[in-house]
Parts: C-alpha cells; sequence; structure tokens
C-alpha cells in the first residue's frame, strides 16, 4: 500500500491509541488519522472503577499517551468529533460536521456502551452509569459519608462501583436480578466468595429482585422501586447491567456484525480493508476454535497492536489467553482464560477460600483447566495462562494441592 495512503481510526480508545502506536513503532510513515467522539485524551478505563474513582489517581494518570505524542508522531488526532458514517466504495468515513476521510485502510475501535435500565424514571437525574471519566467523576461527587447509593446489577462494574462508595462512607444497597453476584461469569462456587466479601463491609445485597421503577422527587431520584411493591431509598443511583458494542456504523455499512464486528484471527472484517479490534470485536480465537467478545482492558491493550500490524500485512493470529482483573476493598484477583455461562464441569480450589487467599480453576469434563482465578495470590498468571494454552487433563488433586508447582502441571 502507497505511503501516501491513510489508515484511519475510529475510535480514540485505549485499543485505537495503542494500534496508532504500532503503526508508527513498526514504520508506517503515512498520514494516520485517530478520530475519536470525545473531547478527551485516549484513556484507560479501569481507573473509572478503581483508583481515579476512589480519588487515589489524578486525571491525567488516565490518559494513554500525553497529549504531545499525538503531534510528536503526526498523529491527527480528531477529538470530539463523531463519525455518522463508513462509505466502502469510496474508501470515506463521513463525520457529524460533514466532512470527509479517505482511508486506504480503516480500523474500527469504538467500543461498547453501558445498557440502558429500560423503566420508568430512568431519566431523573442521579441515575448514572459508569463508561466514561466524565461518568466517574460523576459516581465520584455523589459517593459521600452517609449518602445512600443503590446499585442496579452486581456485576464487575457494580461491585467495583459498590466497593468504592462504602469505601467514601455512603450506605450502599446492591441489587441483583440473579441469586448472586458476577453469577454467569464465576459460577455460583466462586461468586460466593464475592457475595461474602460485600457483605463483611457492610453491604446490602438483595439478590432475585426485579426493579419495576426509578422514584423520584422534583426530577432527581429518590430511590428504586422493585416489583414486590416495596421501595429502595437512595440519593443517587448507579446501573451496572452490562455493556452493548457500538456496532452502528459497520452495521449500517454492510460489514458483518454478530455480537460485535465479526473478524478473523487477523482482526479483519469482512471488508478486507476494514479491520475491528478491543471490546467492539468479535473476533475468531484459534486457540478456542469459536468467535469472542471480550470486553476487558487487557484485550483493548493487546488487540489494538495486533490489528494494527496485521493492517500492514504482517502475518497475525490473536490468540492471547483473556484476562482481567478487579480490586475491590482488600481483595485483588486476576482472572486467566474463557468459560460460557455453564460450560464447566467442575471447580477446583487450591489455598483458603474462607480467608480469600487462593487459586480456582474451571475444568471441563475431561479435566483440562478452561480457566484460573488468583486471589490475593501473585505471581501466578504466566503458569494459570500455560495450563489454559496447554488444553491437556490435569490431575484435579494435583491442582488442589498447594504443593504442587503450577508450571510442572502445565508442561505435565
Amino acid at each position: 500500500m502507497a505511503e501516501d495512503t491513510s489508515y484511519v481510526i475510529v475510535g480514540a480508545s485505549l485499543a485505537g491509541a495503542k494500534a496508532a502506536e504500532t503503526l508508527r513503532a513498526e514504520g508506517f510513515a503515512g498520514p494516520l488519522v485517530l478520530i475519536g467522539a470525545e473531547d478527551e485524551l485516549p484513556y484507560e478505563r479501569p481507573p473509572l472503577s478503581k483508583d481515579y474513582l476512589q480519588g487515589k489517581a489524578e486525571r491525567d494518570t488516565i490518559y494513554v499517551h500525553p497529549r504531545p505524542w499525538y503531534a510528536d508522531n503526526e498523529v491527527d488526532l480528531r477529538l470530539g468529533a463523531a463519525v455518522t458514517g463508513i462509505d466502502r466504495a469510496a474508501h470515506a468515513v463521513t463525520l457529524a460536521d460533514g466532512s470527509r476521510v479517505e482511508y486506504g485502510r480503516l480500523l474500527l475501535t469504538t467500543g461498547s456502551a453501558p445498557r440502558r435500565l429500560p423503566v420508568e424514571g430512568a431519566g431523573l437525574d442521579g441515575v448514572l452509569y459508569l463508561r466514561s471519566v466524565d461518568d466517574s467523576d460523576r459516581l465520584r461527587a455523589a459517593f459521600t459519608s452517609g449518602a445512600r447509593i443503590a446499585v442496579i446489577g452486581a456485576g464487575w462494574i457494580g461491585l467495583e462501583a459498590a466497593a468504592a462508595a462504602r469505601q467514601a462512607g455512603a450506605d450502599v444497597t446492591v441489587l441483583e436480578v440473579a441469586d448472586l453476584p458476577l453469577l454467569r461469569v464465576l459460577g455460583p462456587e466462586a461468586a460466593e466468595v464475592f457475595a461474602a466479601l460485600h457483605r463483611d463491609h457492610g453491604v446490602d445485597l438483595r439478590f432475585g429482585v426485579q426493579v419495576a421503577a426509578i422514584a423520584g422527587e422534583g426530577g432527581r431520584v429518590s430511590g428504586v422501586r422493585l416489583a414486590d411493591g416495596s421501595t429502595v431509598a437512595a440519593d443517587a443511583v448507579v446501573v451496572g447491567i452490562g455493556i452493548a458494542p457500538n456496532v452502528q456504523l459497520a452495521r449500517e455499512a454492510g460489514i458483518d456484525v454478530d455480537n460485535g464486528v465479526r473478524v478473523d484471527a487477523a482482526l479483519r472484517s469482512s471488508d478486507p480493508d476494514i479491520y475491528a479490534a478491543g471490546d467492539v470485536a468479535s473476533a475468531f480465537h484459534p486457540l478456542l476454535a469459536r468467535h469472542i467478545r471480550v470486553e476487558h482492558w487487557a484485550n483493548a491493550l493487546n488487540q489494538g497492536p495486533a490489528a494494527a500490524r496485521a493492517m500492514l500485512g504482517q502475518d497475525v493470529a490473536y490468540d492471547r489467553v483473556p484476562y482481567f482483573y478487579t480490586d475491590q476493598y482488600d481483595l485483588g484477583m486476576e482472572y486467566s482464560g474463557y468459560v460460557e455461562p455453564d460450560g464447566y464441569d467442575r471447580v477446583v480450589f487450591r489455598g483458603d477460600v474462607a480467608g480469600r487467599e487462593f487459586i480456582a480453576f474451571w475444568l471441563d469434563g475431561s479435566s483440562r483447566v478452561l480457566a484460573g482465578m488468583n486471589v490475593n495470590v501473585w505471581d501466578v498468571t504466566e503458569p494459570i495462562q500455560a495450563l489454559v494454552r496447554a488444553g491437556r487433563p490435569v490431575d484435579p488433586a494435583a491442582l488442589a494441592d498447594p504443593a504442587a508447582d503450577l508450571e510442572s502441571l502445565a508442561g505435565s
């Protein structure tokens, strides 16, 4: 491809910024345009529900690169610029102001958006979501000592928000339709650990409940009304009921979409000149032999650069073991692997589960390790990922034995 052909990245996200960095590092010298709908520099999202939300990190620590980096590396960074369409025939994207940017190759890193609560009163002031840095600022302002915070949804975002609110001195009630937090992700065996964690820190956990409406007074939230007719009083409501990939551009352009922009292992879409990475990409994973969409930081961090290399014609097959982490109160956790809900046969624990210092392994019916989660146990991510990657049966008794070396088990 000619050196004067523009590469365009739509989505000034972590994946997009790291893709731009990789394109330059790999020697691409042509025009490079990075377009973002937000006015903020590209930033990382984990701090928004962790250190930044808790006031432990300053705003400038969340950015992927300092502002001068983009000019220094001749990246045409366009912020506050929404892309409204892709003209595949003309190889151009259209912006909200009517301008067009031509591309030789295009990367979509448009991420995802929070699912909105579909009940009466959801538009009241004080109903909050967490996706952007501005959202995090609003939550931080709401999390004050004595404030009554209701959290709808006991997923990762909901639980991290609940932990931040409790640590700020707020009274917190978590409302979840399932019987345990994180049930679809962890299953009942490990989910109970997080239920106990939040109970021990004074969170009022209510499972098996349905939200009927958001109550309000004078245009502002005053509580959450449940299907049984009861109301949970609240000065603010945090909604964390999942996210949906931002696929509108791809769909309207006729690109294959199926739970995200459908891409191959090289992150190439059904259009050979258009790629996708990060939350928005449903990518074929060679190790798992299926398409998966991973909504976590490590995926954006690593998939953006992989897409950049593929755009340059390098031989790419993105097969990293999915990884994510959380920090809640005094619990730190890392999870490696991929398990569909109810897609495992048993969970094996190693260590002190009650003391929250353990490793959990999810096994299939052949005793192959599908995923592993280390809780307050460190420097074991590599051997856990090696166990997942090996795809061989492992003796469950050895997995449960703290004296058995994980590296040896991965190599056995």
